[in-house]
């Protein structure tokens, strides 16, 4: 009877994704967290659209400039930081200690964050292009094998940040320690990863220390499927070099996983 009883259990999967949906329903009750999730980006792409209108030249509008690296950072906005923060929020108020103290496969809580965040991610970057689009009338890719490399990156890129958010949610003794623990070095991030300022105008040093974080990374891919070809010689390296992007952003999914199951919590420290 035993047996029969544990065959019918669901899987992690299955528990996983109906966490998911709870997650997402949850999420979607707060529209001050759904208007601070999307809205940056989103403000940022119209001010720059407005403020640098006519300076970028004939050929490429501002909008279309800046795109591919507000994408990379809605990207990581909606991943490492908004995991990093949360889970701080929900291990501070007991949420995970008592989703660890029932029958729910710990992998399950997992596969329901990571399925939350591809949700905002999808969402995030269709307000980004649907502003690009509607508003500046920016051309996108024709080439199907530019959506391509927009897919993969997007993938490698949301997945590798989404663990070094919940990795970096480890870090916070509390949820106002984590906003500050996750939010600088973000900022810092964006103006030393190609995403406002390009790399060519950057310090090599500087292009060097962002080369060991994901943003860069992912802007660079993002520049590669939006971009025209001969834009690549603006690249530090005058390419897009796409196959160090992917095993980049590879390496970091695996050194992210690896750092969640080493410093993963259920519990506050002050818990035990």
């Amino acid at each position: 009877m035993n047996d029969v009883t544990t065959r019918r259990l669901p899987g992690p999967v299955r528990v996983g994704l109906s966490r998911a949906w709870l997650e997402t329903r949850e999420f979607a009750r707060h529209w001050e967290s759904v208007a601070f999730t999307f809205a940056l980006p989103a403000l940022i792409l119209l001010l720059f659209g407005v403020i640098f209108d006519g300076s970028t030249g004939d050929d490429i509008s501002a909008a279309e400039v800046y795109l591919p690296g507000l994408i990379a950072m809605g990207l990581m906005s909606v991943s490492f930081q908004n995991l990093a923060i949360s889970i701080a929020l929900e291990r501070e108020n007991g949420t995970l200690r008592r989703m660890r103290g029932t029958p729910m496969p710990p992998s399950a809580y997992f596969v329901g964050k990571t399925a939350l965040v591809f949700v905002l991610a999808l969402g995030q970057v269709a307000v980004l292009l649907a502003i690009a689009v509607g508003v500046y009338g920016a051309d996108l890719p024709a080439d199907p094998g530019a959506w391509a490399t927009m897919a993969w990156v997007f993938v490698l890129g949301t997945v590798s940040c989404a663990l070094l958010g919940i990795a970096f949610s480890s870090l916070a003794r509390s949820p106002n320690t984590a906003s500050a623990i996750v939010v600088v070095p973000f900022l810092a991030l964006q103006f030393t990863s190609g995403v406002f300022v390009p790399l060519t105008v950057l310090p090599d040093w500087l292009v060097n220390a962002s080369s060991l974080f994901p943003l860069k990374w992912m802007a660079q891919g993002m520049r590669a499927a939006f971009y025209p070809d001969e834009a690549a010689v603006l690249e530090p390296s005058g390419s897009w070099d796409l196959p160090m992007v992917a095993t980049a952003l590879g390496v970091w999914c695996v050194v992210g996983l690896v750092l969640t199951l080493a410093t993963f919590r259920w519990k506050t420290r002050k818990d035990g």
